[in-house]
């Protein structure tokens, strides 16, 4: 029999406080009021003092509420029936489709034992030459996209999780604009995408507290896709939403804020989140790639900083596009050696010449004479990024490594791309056999 408390000490915000006795941190709570049945967790326990943060809110709740403690922790339901569905940040149906009961599993739980992953060695597709080519996204990889406001990163996002070559799309929603919600849903119903997708959303009007609980929704039901052996590619939208939800949890709770007003295990917040990438030897992966909106563009800001240390490298989206300086994937030399043998060379010398254009570019606004290799770099430079860096490109990676090597001999002498002979006499256009 749970006991039932009757009064609540404090409401702060998302918070109330309780007191109680036998009642464990994490654990779920069931608050009765005159309106309905409320859901909370258990955050902090300071002797018989529980505080719970409310998922809903505390709109509506009065001192003189019941307070029931269930034992048990957050937990979702894990099922087939999970595809194809939309669920808030609380887990409830945001679709009018049924509410999922049976199979619970607890949120938020460790991450995986490092002695039980494999090496990531397999490639995701993605039909993005920016991705493919020069940053390739790996299986069981941890990937932010640092961008800005206004930057089209959910609809990259969404772009992704209609191409990406997985079994299972989990896409996690933080603070998105209803608008930017709307485009999801209806972008991966109309593309057929959404059959193999589960959606946890929260919109910019919901609660702030069930912004936190989305990550963990989302990587808990990936990983049990895993284990069954579901390649699941996590896309989670905007991590920097989540972490000023963690940050107005923390000014309520009172807690001592860290750098720019966030708390102190910011970095343990985000890594307890990313570090649930993995590949299961035998089984599944989970892959994750998250946007990080960077304030002011300020990649020292708190989030994007942390961030950092954390991932394997970043793709940067800026001014529409992903910028081939600043993006990297550290785990692509796992998987480049192996696609084809020409995709290592390619990708190192498209890039050089590229970074020459700019510098030809720089040249010629400050008003210095172009020489005829300038030339060549100048119309390089607008083939390469009309051809391979526009979002709205769309080819598989052979034939982007065909396109590249097409802006190539339209530019440059064969000599003139510093290219092993090998590879010339084999895929140069005119020269193949």
């Amino acid at each position: 029999m749970q006991k039932v408390y009757t009064k609540i000490e404090s409401i702060v915000g998302s918070v109330i406080t309780v007191k109680a006795q036998g009642v464990k941190n994490n654990t779920l709570a069931l608050i009765s009021t005159r309106y309905g049945t409320s859901y909370a967790s258990v955050i902090k326990l300071d002797h018989d003092t529980v505080t719970l943060q409310v998922f809903s809110g505390t709109s509506g709740i009065s001192t003189g509420d019941e307070v029931r403690f269930t034992g048990v922790p957050m937990q979702v339901s894990y099922t087939p029936d999970l595809l194809g569905r939309i669920f808030t940040g609380s887990g409830e149906p945001r679709d009018n489709g049924p509410a999922l009961k049976e199979n619970m599993i607890e949120i938020g739980g460790p991450s995986v034992n490092p002695s039980k992953r494999i090496v990531a060695k397999r490639m995701i597709r993605t039909g993005i030459p920016m991705i493919d080519v020069f940053n390739t996204l790996v299986v069981s990889q941890k990937l932010p996209i640092f961008s800005v406001s206004g930057e089209p990163y959910n609809k990259l996002l969404a772009r992704i999780a209609m191409q990406a070559e997985v079994d299972v799309i989990v896409l996690g929603g933080m603070g998105l604009k209803y608008d930017d919600y709307l485009y999801f849903r209806n972008t991966l119903e109309e593309s057929g995408a959404l059959s193999k997708t589960i959606m946890f959303v929260h919109t910019s009007a919901d609660p702030t507290v069930e912004c936190t609980l989305v990550p963990d929704l989302s990587l808990a039901v990936a990983e049990k896709f895993a284990l069954d052996g579901k390649d699941v590619l996590v896309l989670l939208t905007d991590m920097t939403n989540f972490a000023d939800s963690l940050k107005e949890v923390a000014i309520t709770m009172e807690q001592v804020p860290s750098n720019r007003g966030y708390p102190g295990d910011l970095y343990s917040s985000l890594a307890a989140r990313y570090e649930k990438a993995v590949d299961f030897e035998g089984s599944g992966s989970v892959t994750i790639l998250a946007v990080t909106t960077m304030p002011a563009d300020d990649v020292t800001h708190p989030v994007p900083d942390n961030t950092g240390y954390i991932t394997e490298g970043q793709f940067y989206l800026k001014n529409g596009r992903i910028e081939p300086f600043g993006s990297l994937s550290r785990l692509k030399q796992n998987v480049n050696s192996s696609t084809r043998d020409d995709h290592r060379a390619i990708m190192d010398a498209m890039i050089k010449l590229y970074s020459q254009y700019k510098e030809s570019l720089e040249k010629k606004s400050m008003g210095f004479a172009s020489t005829e290799w300038d030339n060549k770099l100048l119309k390089y430079g607008k083939l390469f990024e009309s051809r391979l860096m526009d979002l709205s490109v769309n080819i598989p990676l052979e034939k982007a490594l065909d396109t590249g090597w097409e802006i190539l001999a339209e530019c440059f002498d064969k000599n003139e791309t510093a290219l092993k002979t090998d590879l010339i006499n084999k895929y140069w256009p005119g020269d193949k056999k």
